[in-house]
């Protein structure tokens, strides 16, 4: 193999070693028609937390 190859090869390694991007959920629909989609935990909390700080007035 000559040096060039060498490289190539290196280069398709460290290419093919990266971690991949996870892929990114959907945003929030704001479209009541829409089918809901499965919410996690967190989620459910998160929305509580601000349908409360809302009625709040400070």
């Amino acid at each position: 193999m000559t040096v060039y190859d060498d490289k190539k090869i290196q280069n398709l390694v460290k290419k093919l070693t990266k971690n991949p991007k996870p892929k990114a959920e959907p945003g929030k629909t704001y479209d009541k028609t829409a089918p809901q989609r499965g919410g996690d935990d967190q989620e459910v909390e998160r929305e509580k937390f601000f349908k409360e700080m809302k009625r709040r007035e400070f």
